[in-house]
C-alpha cells in the first residue's frame, strides 16, 4: 500500500497524508491500539495534551520501536499546546510535559490547539486541565496574546526540540495577522473539514501560502455524538449519495470521505480501534473520485454545518468562528 506524503515548506519534512488520530482513545488499551496502528502502516500520530493519553500513545510508539518494527525517524508525531498554557512563560513547561509523557526527545509538529487563551492551571492542580479553570463550569479567559504565544513556539524550534510548529482551529483573518509578524511561518493548519463544512476559502488561502492543512472530523458528527453533543443531522456515513459513490468505487463510505479530502491535497487523521477499519482507512490511494462524484458531495456543504464550536458548547465569549 503506497503512502502519499505532503512536504512541509521550511524543513522539507514529509508528513504522511493519512495519519492516525488519538482523540477519544481510552487510556486503557491505548498503547496497544497505537502499536496495532503502526503494524497496519500508520506513521503519523496526532495527539494533544487535552486528550489525556499522551503517556499511553508514547508507550505504543516505544513498543513498536523496541520491537524493530519502526525507528523514531519513521514516525511523525503531532501534539498540541492547550489553552491554559498560552502565556509565554508557560509554553515551554507545557511542551516539556508533553515531550516527557510521550517519552520522546523531539516532536515533529507542535500546534496551538485553539486561538483561545484561558487562565493558567498548574500541573499539580489538574492535568490535563480541560476547559474550566475550576474543573467544573468556570471558563475564564487570560490576557495572553497570540503573538507572545507564537514567539514562544518559535523558541521551541530554536531549541531543536520541535521540527515544525503550526496552528489549529483558526480562520483566515487570524492566520493573515499571524503571518505579518511570524519569524517562523506556521507549517500546518489543522481544522474541521468534511463535506458538511468544506471550508473552500480557507483551504485556498492556506495552500496559497504553502501552509499544509490537516482535516479533522472527516466523518462529520460521529465523534461529537459520542460526547453528548445534540447532533441533528444525518451522519455522513449514512448519506445515500455517499453510499452510492462508495458502491460505485467498491469502497466503504468512510474511504470515500477520506479520499474526498486527500484528493484536495489535505491530510486526514481518522481514528479507529478496530484493526479492519484501521486498514481500510489507509487504503484510499488506489482510486480517484471523478467530477460527478465531487459535484454530488459538494451539495452537502451548501449550508455549512460546524460541530466543534466553543462559542456553542462553552459561551459566546469563545465564539471564534462567528
Amino acid at each position: 500500500m503506497s503512502e502519499e506524503k505532503i512536504t512541509l515548506e521550511r524543513t522539507g519534512d514529509k508528513m504522511p497524508q493519512v495519519g492516525f488520530g488519538c482523540w477519544q482513545i481510552p487510556k486503557k488499551g491505548c498503547a496497544e491500539v497505537v502499536h496495532t496502528a503502526i503494524k497496519q502502516g500508520y506513521r503519523l500520530f496526532d495527539g494533544a495534551c487535552d486528550y489525556g493519553n499522551e503517556v499511553e500513545v508514547g508507550q505504543g510508539i516505544k513498543a513498536a520501536i523496541d520491537s524493530g518494527l519502526v525507528t523514531r525517524k519513521d514516525i511523525f508525531v503531532t501534539t498540541k499546546l492547550w489553552n491554559t498554557y498560552h502565556a509565554k512563560e508557560h509554553v515551554r513547561p507545557a511542551f516539556d510535559r508533553s515531550l516527557k509523557d510521550l517519552g520522546l526527545d523531539y516532536i515533529d509538529l507542535y500546534l496551538i490547539h485553539f486561538p483561545i487563551s484561558l487562565q493558567y492551571v498548574d500541573f499539580a492542580e489538574r492535568y490535563p486541565p480541560g476547559w474550566a479553570v475550576d474543573g467544573k463550569e468556570k471558563h475564564e479567559a487570560s490576557k495572553a496574546r497570540l503573538w507572545e504565544t507564537w514567539v514562544a513556539m518559535e523558541d521551541l524550534v530554536d531549541s531543536g526540540l520541535v521540527r515544525n510548529i503550526g496552528i489549529s482551529n483558526m480562520q483566515s483573518s487570524l492566520v493573515q495577522d499571524l503571518l505579518k509578524y511570524a519569524r517562523i511561518k506556521p507549517a500546518v493548519l489543522q481544522v474541521e473539514i468534511h463535506p458538511y463544512l468544506p471550508q473552500d476559502g480557507l483551504v485556498s488561502f492556506a495552500q496559497k501560502h504553502n501552509i499544509a492543512i490537516t482535516a479533522y472530523s472527516s466523518f462529520g458528527a460521529v465523534s461529537y455524538q459520542k460526547i453528548g453533543f445534540d447532533v441533528k443531522v444525518t451522519h455522513l456515513l449514512e448519506q445515500p449519495e455517499i453510499n452510492a459513490i462508495a458502491k460505485k468505487h467498491q469502497k466503504t463510505p468512510a474511504q470515500i470521505l477520506l479520499r474526498w479530502a486527500t484528493q484536495r491535497g489535505l491530510c486526514v487523521i481518522p481514528k479507529s480501534e478496530n484493526e479492519g477499519r484501521m486498514k481500510s482507512n489507509r487504503d484510499i490511494s488506489n482510486f480517484k473520485l471523478d467530477d460527478d462524484d465531487i459535484a454530488k458531495i459538494a451539495k452537502y456543504g451548501e449550508k455549512p454545518i460546524r460541530f466543534n464550536n466553543p462559542g456553542v458548547y462553552l459561551s459566546p465569549e469563545f465564539a471564534i468562528f462567528d
